[in-house]
């Protein structure tokens, strides 16, 4: 007896036929009415779930996040990891996921304009990130991994947020192998956030010169 399919939930039919449709025509559709009419549903059924192409293109972005961190979480092993490797981790199964939408990906990544800190698309996805980040950076200050310094301690989510871009987009520009310039950058990237966020010797001279101070 052959095995019932499953039907697709109605938002994730929608995602599918938008990122086709852009593909296909190197924009998005000209109406939310002619869109879902090609889809042979209701307007109103798009706004059940989208109340825009903008809303929808930034739920797409989140997909690709909550389907990294669900990726992870399903290794056994990921629980285990130090600070530093879960946040590696991230990066590396998130450029994964990635790569089987490059082409998407790719259409909205090279429309970022330069130094340009808060994309749009990227909204929920940040948000995410964000709550995702701040985890493993409490996790990172427990162990001393990270060292949360007054005022500047509170504010390292930033600075990976910054470096998550520039990851971003290196992989968009890299024509390497394998994207194997990509991995090299991450690595590269976090060893050097990870250096400034952990104990350095200007921290060294500061606990000792606030010794010598109440101990004077």
């Amino acid at each position: 007896m052959a095995k019932k399919q499953t039907a697709k939930p109605i938002d994730s039919k929608i995602k599918e036929a938008y990122i086709d449709f852009v593909l296909e025509h190197g924009k998005e559709p000209a109406s939310i009415y002619k869109f879902a009419k090609d889809l042979k549903m209701k307007e109103v059924d798009f706004y059940n779930h989208f109340n825009s192409f903008k809303a929808l293109q930034k739920h797409i972005w989140a997909d690709f996040l909550k389907e990294t961190i669900n990726n992870l979480h399903a290794e056994e092993t990921f629980v285990e990891y130090s600070s530093r490797e879960k946040l590696l981790a991230l990066y590396f199964t998130l450029i994964e996921v990635l790569k089987t939408n490059r082409s998407y990906a790719m259409m909205d990544l090279q429309k970022m304009r330069k130094g340009d800190l808060k994309p749009a698309f990227l909204d929920a996805f940040k948000k995410q990130f964000y709550k995702f980040v701040d985890e493993i950076l409490l996790q990172g200050k427990e162990t001393e991994e990270i060292v949360d310094r007054p005022v500047i301690g509170d504010r390292y989510s930033e600075g990976l947020w910054i470096q998550t871009l520039f990851i971003l987009q290196f992989w968009a520009n890299d024509d390497s192998k394998d994207f194997e310039k990509t991995d090299a950058a991450i690595e590269k990237a976090v060893n050097v956030a990870y250096d400034l966020m952990g104990k350095s010797p200007l921290d060294s001279m500061f606990d000792f010169a606030k010794f010598i101070f109440q101990n004077r």
